[in-house]
């Protein structure tokens, strides 16, 4: 027996040890795509000089080039409004040293997940699809999502032109209540494309609408591709992502990708001026909304002088003109016209008399029968401070007198002086006006969230929270308040409530995006009537950038009722209609896009 043993055991650290030396060998050889052990370049059937058209712009397959001259005269083909990128570039510093001027260093990581060791995850999906692009409406779909969240869109004719698309996979996340695409990600197989000899994958555009109620979605998009891949018999799938984005990075780790040593080269375009150009002093701290315009005017060549960053403020300098601007408001906004933007009571009065529909006010005093009668008057009822922004104060569908004492108090902590409106039942429609034009115009809706009959609500409430302040610039959270107690007590629900899966819920009535509201486009099919209200209340203000609130039924239908004025819309938040393009030009009219 001991003898026995004695034998065995060089046998079993003989096998481990092999296994070990197997493990490494892989390891080393998937380090550069494209090479084998000794490190020379690809041989064998493998296609040269590989170039993909994404419809965003092309990927360059650095290690397929036979040298750097010809990856960097392709680089130069870049089209107009594209984001060519050259990946798996083997010596970065020498391809730079060549066109310093015209290229730079991606500032990204490469992640990489190793498809031999990855298992797969059996739980469903709720709320969500996860399926393969169909249709050129799936298409339309994945753009809004990449307009969404700021990203280069694919050009219309794409995913109708004659292509040979067998390496590229797209896959969506549908929602399955709305119907709407919510999320994209975007699949190449190596071996298909170029004969790759490490039957290697990458994975790109991986994107999830920022207003998308159900958490997850990002996780099961990467599964899905994964496990396509793997059942295709490819070794491994590759990202490259932004150095700073930390919610995309966790995610990769949670799924086991490890970093890789390697790097991607782009040109110097209008595009990517943010990671290569000098920045603005103090550019980090501006908010998304002062960013939008900052950005704008910058591909324009006009001059940017930031006053006061953590408020927003800068000023615009052209052509011997300059303009102090603190976001969307500037300084062609006259005193008077904020005045009369900034006191609710008096807007209401002014585009009364310019002929909108206003609902029925009062300002509440000290006789309460009054404030009684007239809620009983009305039934529900909006109480709102009458200066003040962001939504803060603002409670929506009062019915009791008990709700209305404790909204009066809570508006009151804003401003001394508190407003009853009568409810109008409908949709909170923002319409954005520059130079007294409709340029946007989107329904707002308040935040809600979708059960997986695990959670609390509160969880449930934090992770939407999280996703709404990541995609806003930490513009725009979901509070844990008295308004959201009360919102919440009237479906017989509190924060400890454990929601049903499937189920979703409204937890605050107040549609404002900083509250974690969310905006959906309607452009498109405003109606013409609301459009002439919300142009006639700018120029009763005398206004030339404002966003008018109107309550409707329906965006496409004429019925409305006013709500108020905005001295300085978000314009970030109604891409991709073009805000800030039209804000420029209202400023520095016949001002062009620097090329």
């Amino acid at each position: 027996m001991k003898k026995t043993r004695e034998i065995a055991l060089p046998r079993q650290r003989s096998k481990g040890t092999k296994a070990v030396t197997h493990r490494l060998n892989r390891l080393r050889t998937h380090t550069q795509p494209g090479r084998d052990a000794e490190g020379s370049r690809a041989s064998g059937g493998a296609k040269r000089d590989v170039v993909l058209d994404c419809g965003w712009g092309r990927l360059l397959f650095a290690q397929t080039f036979s040298d750097d001259e010809k990856l960097l005269s392709e680089l130069r083909e870049e089209a107009p409004s594209s984001r060519d990128i050259a990946f798996y570039v083997r010596d970065p510093h020498v391809l730079l040293s060549r066109a310093p001027q015209e290229i730079f260093l991606d500032p990204s990581h490469t992640y990489r997940l190793d498809l031999w060791t990855y298992r797969a995850n059996t739980r469903r999906t709720r709320g969500i699809t996860i399926r393969r692009l169909a249709s050129e409406a799936d298409g339309d779909g994945i753009n809004r999502v990449y307009a969404a969240c700021g990203m280069v869109q694919i050009r219309s004719d794409f995913f109708s032109s004659e292509r040979d698309d067998r390496s590229l996979t797209y896959f969506v996340a549908q929602d399955d209540a709305t119907g709407e695409i919510v999320g994209t990600v975007t699949g190449i197989d190596h071996q298909r494309l170029f004969d790759d000899p490490d039957r290697g994958a990458s994975l790109w555009c991986l994107a999830v609408h920022p207003q998308a109620r159900q958490p997850g979605i990002g996780e099961h998009l990467v599964r899905k591709l994964a496990e396509h891949f793997q059942a295709r018999g490819l070794s491994y799938v590759d990202l490259s992502v932004m150095h700073d984005n930390t919610l995309a990075i966790g995610l990769y780790e949670k799924l086991n990708f490890r970093r890789m040593p390697l790097f991607a080269i782009k040109r110097k375009n209008a595009i990517n001026e943010k990671f290569f150009a000098i920045p603005h002093q103090s550019y980090d701290a501006l908010n998304p909304y002062a960013r939008l315009i900052v950005d704008e005017a910058t591909r324009r060549g006009i001059h940017v002088e930031i006053t006061d960053a953590e408020g927003g403020f800068f000023r615009l300098s052209h052509g011997g003109r300059s303009v102090h601007c603190r976001e969307s408001l500037s300084e062609l906004t006259s005193g008077v016209a904020m005045s009369i933007c900034d006191d609710k009571a008096i807007t209401r009065r002014m585009v009364s008399t310019a002929g909108l529909v206003v609902p029925d006010q009062m300002e509440v005093g000290e006789d309460r029968e009054a404030v009684r009668a007239f809620l009983e008057k009305h039934g529900k009822l909006v109480v709102k401070p009458a200066r003040g922004e962001q939504g803060r104060g603002i409670s929506v569908g009062i019915t009791t007198m008990e709700a209305l004492e404790e909204a009066i108090a809570s508006a009151r902590q804003v401003c001394d002086r508190v407003l009853l409106e009568a409810f109008f039942e409908g949709e909170d429609l923002r319409l954005v006006i520059i130079d007294y034009t409709l340029v946007a115009a989107a329904v707002r809706l308040p935040p809600r969230v979708i059960g997986d009959g695990r959670s609390k609500i509160a969880s449930l409430i934090g992770k939407q929270s999280r996703r709404r302040e990541a995609a806003t610039g930490g513009e725009s959270r979901i509070p844990l308040d008295a308004e959201t107690d009360r919102c919440l007590a009237e479906q017989g629900l509190d924060l400890e409530t454990i929601l049903d899966e499937g189920r979703e819920i409204t937890v605050r009535k107040a549609a404002n995006l900083h509250a974690g509201g969310s905006i959906h486009d309607v452009t498109e099919i405003v109606h013409p009537d609301l459009v002439e209200a919300a142009c006639s209340a700018a120029r009763a203000i005398n206004i030339p950038v404002v966003g008018i609130d109107l309550m409707v039924r329906d965006p496409a239908e004429p019925d409305y009722v006013f709500i108020e004025a905005n001295e300085r819309p978000g314009l970030a938040n109604h891409e991709p209609q073009p805000t800030a393009a039209s804000f420029i030009e209202l400023l520095f009219p016949g001002s062009r896009t620097a090329v």
